[in-house]
């Protein structure tokens, strides 16, 4: 039993169902932004983005005087309330950049019985309302190999609109826009052979980004509940599989599925980056929040919640 993708290559014969599933993106995205909005508003309140003291032009908070600075730096004005010298701070302002790449491929079409939508439909809902909190925040976010980077406060639209004119899906980005300094964020389901993924996981290292994986999964997957004779599909390869007894299935597929996940958590965990594992019958938000502490500067490089 597989849990690898196919090999990424489209034929031409597949063009059409290309076409069709990136018409039917199209046709979800006015309900994802809607739905991205609200989950942003439901965690937008805890984002403050990469505050802290240095040059810029917002007041961020006062300070006691430290013996020993520059005479200068004392605001006399707030110091005359009481017996105390205050130095002014102000925020430090440095926009930041942060690649989003949702994963639009075959098998993200994927949409059990245990959940309410399917993998596709959540990951863009994630990247949809993450561009919306990072522009809250002037921060810089773009598709890699798709848009430069841009700030813009109608940014969850603007990737919105980019997604409609993918040539095709796919699951892994491209690298080569990715620079130093900056944060990349990838929602998938992370079932692609895994040299694959190590290999996408290096060339993103190698540029000096940091890294932010989100691996979604329907609940079935991880359960695999399946009893007696049971016809599956690969949603990649258009593929039917017959079995007699899925049961008997059952925990070999669970140990590959367990030691495939284990094997990109310690990834993610050498090269400093976050993981998060989402199933779709959970609230968008939880990723989002933790997310939202990792991009704000959070210290943890991993986590393995189930969210």
């Amino acid at each position: 039993m597989a849990l690898q993708k196919s090999d990424s290559r489209i034929d031409p014969a597949t063009w059409p169902n290309i076409i069709g599933e990136a018409r039917t993106v199209a046709e979800a995205l006015p309900d994802l932004l809607v739905e991205a909005s609200h989950v942003a508003g439901s965690v937008i309140a805890g984002w403050h983005g990469r505050r802290q003291a240095g040059p810029g032009e917002s007041f961020w908070q006062f300070r006691p005087f430290n013996m020993g600075e520059p005479a200068k730096r004392i605001d006399w004005r707030r110091s005359a309330r009481d017996d105390h010298l205050y130095v002014r701070e102000r925020e430090w302002e440095a926009a930041h950049t942060v690649w989003l790449w949702a994963d639009l491929s075959p098998s993200m079409m994927f949409q059990s019985k245990l959940a309410k939508v399917s993998k596709r439909d959540r990951a863009i809902v994630l990247m949809l309302a993450l561009a919306d909190m990072l522009a809250d925040t002037g921060e810089r976010v773009g598709l890699p190999g798709i848009t430069r980077p841009f700030s813009d406060r109608r940014a969850a639209e603007r990737v919105a609109d980019a997604l409609t004119h993918l040539a095709r899906p796919t699951a892994l980005p491209d690298t080569t826009s990715v620079k130093r300094f900056s944060d990349v964020v990838l929602i998938a389901d992370m079932l692609d052979p895994i040299e694959e993924i190590a290999g996408w996981i290096a060339r993103v290292a190698g540029t000096g980004a940091r890294g932010h994986l989100v691996q979604v999964l329907d609940p079935i997957e991880e359960t695999f509940p399946f009893e007696g004779r049971i016809e599956f599909h690969d949603l990649e390869r258009g593929i039917w599989l017959t079995t007699g007894r899925a049961e008997s299935w059952r925990q070999a597929y669970r140990d590959r599925l367990e030691a495939h996940r284990a094997e990109i958590r310690d990834m993610a965990r050498r090269a400093g980056w976050t993981y998060v594992l989402h199933h779709t019958d959970r609230p968008p938000a939880e990723p989002l929040l933790v997310l939202h502490s990792s991009l704000s500067g959070g210290n943890e490089t991993l986590s393995q919640g189930n969210y």
